[in-house]
């Protein structure tokens, strides 16, 4: 897919899909839990959303892929979860889209008297379309909306703050601290939204960049917003007015501006279910198309229209099962939906933790959740917590879909789907047993690589083609020459290992090349044509190359010949950036072998140098 979203495509699409009923309908069943001390429950919910969006801006940064939180799902546990977790989602997003749909025909329909059914159907079409055109137009319409409703509601908070009456927060906790809590547990899912932004990951241009910055800059925004306008909406109303409101931040709006403030508030409301339902529409449609790709659904859906690069099999399916659910009842589907939601996000918490303790070399994320993993573990209790609040229905119907997502995998992904987990490689490491193929580790690779606009240069096909050693025994230089000497083919044109070993030998008596404790770079120069080779060692217990280089653990050798100058002076060059590159010497005594040693040569974070012949 194209890389079209920028940052602000990114926090208006994560913040439409949160600003909706959890600000418009729900503070004043909020305020009667916990009283005017509300607007701290949406404040300790936010403080919850910032935690899962950590982990969510890691594992998209490591793996920027549409299908977001089914991507790094499937990697992380294999494709039978996966195709549980992409079921789920796309089935939560499509009924959360429904559900806006049908609010935005209701208010429609008292203001204009139009036909429910008849207007949702057509507002799907509308939605359908609007994503048939492209991702850029139906981003840019979303982002349209997101700042009109920001600066509804930013206009509605600075209005209001000079209204409050404080006596109206007395007293302020009148049914205690627990309320408190279990209230921010009760509107936590206002932030549901959230995870769902994650499957547009693919799309976003400077993923390293964006994707974090658009997701944690939404989330603490709209904490902001839920807070602020619940507590001008605690000081404006009296309290056994506020507690009976299904429209609480309009009816705030007429106490403080009249009926000018209540049309306008209701205008904003009609702006946030409109937001969320092209969301949905937007992100759910990723899923399918990424269980096509990866064979759990037929390929066909995963199909790209060429001029809008956007997946018209994908839209029109979710299009198609959001006009079926609008003719079914939706408030305990809608339920199953976020409970739905609050179980992929613990998926995501966990997936977090696999990837990491999985050691895999090329798991790279540029951005790392802080408080690892305590912050996990917070997660997955506290969102536990809120799925058995929800109640035995929706936990029901969020089993059947399990159960379909079960059914799916079984009935057509097993026996195509091929994907690699980090799960294995967890057991592999505790186990100490071969139980894994490099699938998984390629594809890393090649995520990072289109990621960082890695474009190989010469020393990284030199690389590639490296020969390598990795050694588990502690030796002076003159044994690890010879050994060397035995690995060398260059091209077949290297001289006798006794001629390598003494150049080597005069090479080093010169001055040492061990340029750190940790690095050393023996180069020499052959007689002939032709010639390059580069020789990658990893020595656990190190090398002694000198008294200041006692156990040297990663050493480059390069031998070539005269007319290959250039090459050798680039291939020294890149040597020295890789070993300056941040984390370089972790990463390679962490690789778990040969290739992975390759690897971290061929991912590190330094300039590429092209010739005029490679340009």
């Amino acid at each position: 897919m194209k890389r079209q979203l920028g940052f602000f495509a990114v926090f208006s699409i994560a913040s439409g899909a949160m600003i909706s009923s959890g600000l418009f309908i729900l503070p004043g069943l909020a305020f009667e839990r916990a009283g005017p001390a509300v607007f701290l429950s949406y404040a300790l919910a936010g403080l919850l959303a910032v935690t899962a969006v950590f982990s969510l801006a890691e594992l998209t940064t490591a793996m920027p892929r549409s299908g977001g939180d089914y991507f790094f799902i499937t990697r992380s546990f294999g494709s039978l979860l996966g195709s549980v977790s992409g079921l789920l989602s796309w089935l939560a997003l499509s009924l959360k889209s429904a559900f806006a749909i049908i609010g935005i025909a209701e208010l429609l329909a008292l203001s204009f008297g139009f036909n429910l059914i008849l207007t949702s159907l057509l507002l799907c079409v509308f939605f359908v379309l609007l994503n048939l055109l492209g991702v850029r137009e139906a981003s840019r319409f979303q982002s349209a909306l997101v700042a009109a409703l920001l600066a509804i509601l930013f206009w509605l908070i600075a209005s209001g703050l000079s209204h409050i009456e404080l006596s109206r927060f007395e007293p302020f906790l009148p049914h205690g601290g627990n309320a408190l809590v279990s209230t921010a547990g009760f509107v936590f899912v206002s932030f549901g939204g959230l995870l769902t932004t994650a499957s547009l990951a693919g799309e976003v241009r400077d993923p390293k960049r964006n994707l974090p910055r658009g997701l944690i800059a939404s989330v603490l925004v709209v904490t902001g917003v839920y807070a602020l306008v619940t507590f001008v909406a605690v000081g404006a109303l009296p309290a056994p007015e506020l507690a009976r409101s299904l429209t609480p931040v309009a009816d705030s709006a007429a106490a403080i501006l009249g009926r000018p403030g209540f049309v306008i508030l209701t205008i904003a409301s009609l702006l946030a279910f409109v937001t969320t339902a092209n969301g949905g529409i937007l992100t759910a449609s990723r899923y399918p198309a990424a269980l096509a790709r990866d064979n759990l659904l037929p390929a066909r859906v995963a199909r790209l229209n060429r001029r809008s690069g956007v997946p018209t099999p994908a839209v029109l399916l979710t299009g198609v099962f959001i006009a079926l659910s609008l003719l079914l009842r939706l408030d305990v589907l809608v339920k199953a939906a976020s409970t739905v939601v609050l179980l992929t996000s613990i998926l995501a918490s966990l997936s977090l933790i696999v990837l990491r303790e999985s050691r895999l070399s090329n798991y790279r994320p540029s951005f790392r959740a802080p408080l690892y993993p305590w912050l996990q573990i917070l997660s997955i209790v506290a969102f536990a917590a809120l799925i058995l609040d929800m109640g035995l229905r929706p936990t029901l119907y969020a089993l059947l879909f399990v159960l379909s997502g079960v059914a799916l995998y079984f009935g057509y992904g097993r026996r195509r789907a091929r994907t690699e987990s980090a799960m294995l490689h967890l057991l592999e490491r505790i186990t100490n047993r071969k139980l894994t193929s490099r699938s998984l580790q390629r594809e890393l690779r090649e995520i990072v690589h289109e990621r960082d606009n890695i474009t190989p240069d010469s020393f990284d096909e030199v690389v590639k083609r490296a020969q390598v050693l990795d050694i588990e025994e502690q030796m002076g230089k003159e044994e690890f020459f010879r050994l060397a000497a035995e690995h060398l083919s260059c091209g077949g044109s290297c001289p006798s290992d006794i001629d390598l070993v003494r150049l080597l030998d005069e090479r080093e008596a010169e001055s040492s090349t061990a340029i750190t404790p940790f690095a050393a770079v023996p180069h020499i120069v052959l007689e002939g044509d032709g010639v390059f080779d580069l020789l990658l060692v990893r020595a656990r217990k190190g090398v002694r190359f000198s008294e200041s280089a006692r156990a040297v653990k990663a050493v480059f050798l390069l031998v070539g010949t005269r007319d290959t100058r250039t090459l050798h002076l680039r291939a020294l060059a890149a040597i020295a950036q890789t070993l300056q590159s941040d984390g370089f010497e972790k990463r390679w005594l962490d690789a778990k072998g040969e290739r992975d040693l390759v690897d971290v040569m061929l991912l590190s974070d330094r300039p590429r140098m092209r010739t005029s012949a490679e340009e």
